[in-house]
């Protein structure tokens, strides 16, 4: 399987889009934990349908709109568990938290824990919302990509959302 990779500069630093010839395989900042985890093989510096949508899809996003991508093909890698977990993620409506206890419960599991970890290493941030989940008391908790960029997601949705109500 041939993968492609196409660098975002984002308000948040730069971004690492990956694809294959089907689906999105990841959005990765550059210096965030698990960078590039689970890549088979190593990407071709090449553009690609799919990076080309994401990258409109990240430049809406970044100037202000809500974004609908149902349309973008999304291939996330992780174990059977990570992408039920992934799933629930993009139920989590725009502009809205969620937290990592709620989360557990609507997957029917006992640990926040093991969910928690799952969130940690989704592939595809920002259009696989874990930066909206919280930790039981509201704080900002576990963003691979840093809590700095976390708070900075939540408060950029809140305007958008803010705007448009």
């Amino acid at each position: 399987m041939t993968l492609y990779k196409q660098v975002y500069t984002s308000p948040l630093g730069k971004l690492s889009l990956v694809a294959s010839d089907t689906a999105l395989r990841g959005i990765w900042f550059e210096d965030q934990k698990y960078f590039e985890r689970g890549l088979e093989k190593r990407p071709l510096l090449e553009t690609h349908p799919i990076l080309e949508e994401t990258k409109r899809l990240l430049d809406r996003y970044f100037q202000g709109e809500a974004i609908v991508y149902t349309d973008l093909p999304l291939s996330p890698l992780g174990t059977p568990f990570q992408q039920k977990v992934w799933s629930v993620l993009l139920m989590i409506p725009f502009g809205e938290v969620i937290t990592y206890g709620d989360l557990a419960k609507e997957l029917d599991c006992a640990s926040a824990q093991a969910v928690g970890n799952a969130v940690g290493k989704n592939p595809i941030s920002l259009l696989i919302p874990c930066h909206r989940v919280l930790s039981r008391d509201g704080k900002l908790i576990g963003y691979a990509g840093g809590l700095d960029r976390k708070s900075w997601l939540l408060n950029h949705e809140a305007q958008i959302k803010e705007k448009s109500c």
